[in-house]
């Protein structure tokens, strides 16, 4: 069993640290996906027999590491869909660009459509057809090192590949992002995009509640910018 990283965890919801290059869940592939080793843990650390209940809210790409959330029951896991169907999840996300984005900050506006065959997002700026859905997103550069420039990203929309794609048609492909423009891959195959952290009113106890993950700081690149989560 992996090294299960918990962020929180009640009779409703349970959040990890999603590993990058491992599935939110299964796949065509049948590689184990990260669902399965939270359902041995539950099952574990409650003594639970049988099949243990998981439902999966949403989903963060292969490659991409941060905050996943998952539903412990089916009530929670119809609330939260309602949640994000809503909009009303606030996500912040890290990325690093190996170029410098102008303006520093601001607000990026596309239309995406996915080739599901490819498995690629376009984006553009005008509505080319009727499959392209508007997405936006603000960025703000809040350090670099070199060069090597690590943004916050705040997604209004949940396109697929949105990120990935929006900052690589400003031409901020993120670092290792091969499939959207970067020059070299990564020598683990993953992209340096790692969700921060989750705000939601969680859907039971209706409290206001943030969860937050670091990058894992076996990544050298990441940790270049460990001041930022380390006292």
């Amino acid at each position: 069993m992996i090294g299960l990283q918990v962020l929180f965890e009640d009779n409703h919801l349970i959040a990890v640290n999603k590993p990058a290059g491992m599935l939110v869940q299964g796949d065509v592939t049948e590689d184990k996906p990260l669902s399965e080793f939270v359902k041995m843990y539950i099952a574990d650390r409650y003594n639970k027999p049988g099949d243990v209940f998981l439902g999966t809210i949403h989903r963060l790409d292969r490659p991409v590491s941060g905050v996943v959330i998952y539903a412990r029951t089916s009530k929670a896991l119809s609330r939260m869909n309602k949640l994000f169907q809503e909009r009303a999840i606030e996500k912040t996300y890290w990325a690093i660009t190996e170029q410098r984005p102008e303006p520093l900050n601001g607000r990026l506006v596309h239309y995406i459509d996915k080739d599901r065959e490819r498995n690629v997002a376009h984006a553009s700026l005008r509505k080319r057809n009727k499959d392209a859905k508007e997405s936006s997103l603000d960025y703000e550069l809040v350090s670099e090192i070199g060069n090597h420039h690590l943004l916050k990203v705040n997604p209004h929309t949940g396109r697929p590949h949105q990120i990935r794609v929006q900052l690589s048609h400003m031409g901020c492909p993120i670092r290792g992002d091969i499939k959207y423009g970067a020059p070299y891959p990564n020598p683990d195959g993953n992209i340096h995009l790692h969700c921060r952290s989750m705000s939601f009113v969680h859907p039971v106890r209706q409290e206001p509640i943030t969860i937050t993950a670091n990058p894992l700081v076996k990544d050298e690149v990441w940790r270049m910018f460990n001041n930022l989560w380390e006292d």
